[in-house]
């Protein structure tokens, strides 16, 4: 064991504590964090707008500051991309992380000096815990991987601009750059294929024992190794600590992962956004991931079944519940102000706040007045997937309101490895799943609205090849696991298995 890991141990033991002090405070960590983000706000254009000097407590914000989304809050965003200073938040941004908007095109997303050390501090912390808890920090002595997007940065009037993950790339501290792959050359291939084309070579030799990416394009880079060693996982790497994932739920994925890994591992949730680092998984015991109170963020929370009404109810973190689904509201040192990142949550805790992600508001089925969220199609399909052999690539799920023949339907698009021996009944179980997770869906199928759902198996690869068809093969880019909508679902028709 090195140096560098004997000092991780108590350094992360020094970071656990010093973290759990404002965990283990939430509300004054959290008032604390909303008086510092007004005072600096008052004299921004929205700050002024928004008549920040005469606000006092969370009660003065609501009546003043609405929520929006990035097409709300997109005029202030224009002339901060413009050039303008003191808009959002007192100065310039350092950097504009792009992301991809699903009306208005590009999104412009601002990182502050005040925000971009709260997105490298949240994402140290969460390995810093995991040493603490195990004790041993030995994977610092080998190589780590985390597949990301290009670091490669452009510039809009003065400002840096480009993904988060690239952006971050800039921030790998010294002492883990000798450790990290892939090298800045390959991390630079925009074409995606080739690039986890050049890091199945780079890597194939190495002493990996961490790797972090979105699930769906890490199995990708895994495919591609036991393709070419004919070796799982495991024997490539046979030090494979863990694996570090965020931005979807992992455990449809997890036996697929597992068979190619060819053991269990350990695995560190994170929950980063370009708005704000949100939360990671502080404990390898407990479910859900510590949210950040201490990152320039004040949380607000609206319950998402009533988020489409005309007076939701919008709370702070002190009257949250467990059990209930709320959609997340951020305002940040970034300048964000009431802003629904799109993301519903539910605590799994509350000494200390930890949360999971239980979807996206907008992505939900409710053709027939359903309400089908994200949460339940992922229990469903995990519960039907559960103690079998079954693996699966990738789905998603998309209502089916004009059959040809018979009721409608919901149906499955499903990518997989290792396929149930009887499509219908693993069909049945996850409509058992869904129905009994669900009253609306539940009611429509008793009463003869609609009939159970119905799975088309898409062909291996289809997948991927749907994402190239469309321009958003890699990166960050993932599938939305349901839609109210058949866009998704009329392209992926030309990627079935042919019967």
């Amino acid at each position: 064991m090195s140096i560098k890991s004997l000092l991780a141990i108590p350094f992360a033991k020094i970071v656990a504590k010093n973290v759990y002090q404002w965990a283990n405070n939430p509300h004054k960590t959290q008032e604390k964090v909303f008086q510092y983000l007004v005072k600096n706000a008052r004299k921004t254009q929205f700050g002024i707008d928004h008549d920040f000097e005469n606000i006092h407590n969370y009660e003065d914000f609501k009546k003043k500051v609405p929520v929006v989304d990035y097409e709300g809050l997109k005029p202030y965003v224009d002339k901060v991309v413009s050039g303008e200073a003191d808009v959002l938040w007192k100065g310039k941004p350092l950097y504009f992380a792009k992301t991809s908007g699903t009306t208005s095109g590009a999104k412009y997303i601002p990182i502050t000096k005040e925000s971009m050390p709260t997105h490298i501090s949240a994402a140290r912390n969460a390995l810093l815990f995991y040493i603490a808890e195990k004790n041993d920090a030995s994977f610092v002595d080998g190589k780590m991987i985390f597949l990301q997007g290009s670091p490669v940065l452009q510039e809009k009037n003065g400002v840096k601009l480009g993904r988060l993950s690239g952006i971050v790339a800039h921030y790998v501290p010294n002492y883990l750059q000798k450790n990290r792959l892939p090298s800045w050359e390959t991390n630079c291939i925009e074409d995606w294929e080739s690039k986890v084309n050049a890091i199945v070579e780079e890597t194939i030799h190495e002493d990996m024992r961490v790797i972090s990416g979105i699930p769906s394009w890490v199995q990708m880079y895994f495919e591609k190794l036991v393709e070419k060693t004919k070796k799982p996982i495991s024997e490539i790497f046979p030090n494979f600590h863990f694996f570090i994932y965020g931005g979807v739920n992992f455990e449809p994925y997890k036996n697929k992962f597992e068979s190619l890994i060819g053991k269990k591992i350990e695995y560190i949730e994170l929950y980063p956004a370009s708005e704000g680092f949100i939360a990671y998984q502080d404990s390898q015991k407990t479910k859900g991931m510590l949210l950040q109170l201490n990152s320039g963020i004040f949380y607000e929370f609206i319950p998402a079944n009533e988020f489409f009404t005309e007076n939701p109810t919008r709370i702070s973190l002190k009257d949250v519940k467990m059990g209930e689904n709320y959609v997340l509201i951020l305002n940040t040192s970034a300048g964000l102000w009431g802003y629904n990142i799109g993301d519903t949550v539910e605590f799994t805790s509350l000494k200390p706040y930890r949360i999971k992600v239980t979807g996206r508001i907008k992505h939900f089925i409710s053709a027939f007045g359903e309400h089908v969220i994200g949460k339940e199609v992922e229990k469903a399909l995990n519960d039907a997937i559960s103690g079998t052999k079954i693996t699966i690539s990738e789905f998603t799920v998309a209502p089916q309101v004009n059959p040809k023949s018979g009721l409608p339907y919901h149906e499955w698009f499903i990518e997989f490895e290792n396929e149930p021996e009887n499509l219908e009944d693993f069909a049945s179980k996850i409509d058992a799943s869904m129905q009994a997770q669900n009253i609306y869906y539940f009611d429509l199928i008793e009463g003869k609205v609609l009939r159970p759902l119905v799975i088309r198996k898409v062909k291996k690869g289809g997948f991927h090849e749907y994402m190239k068809s469309i321009g958003k093969f890699g990166g960050q880019n993932k599938i939305p696991q349901l839609a109210d909508h058949r866009k998704i679902a009329d392209v992926l028709e030309y990627f079935l298995v042919e019967n």
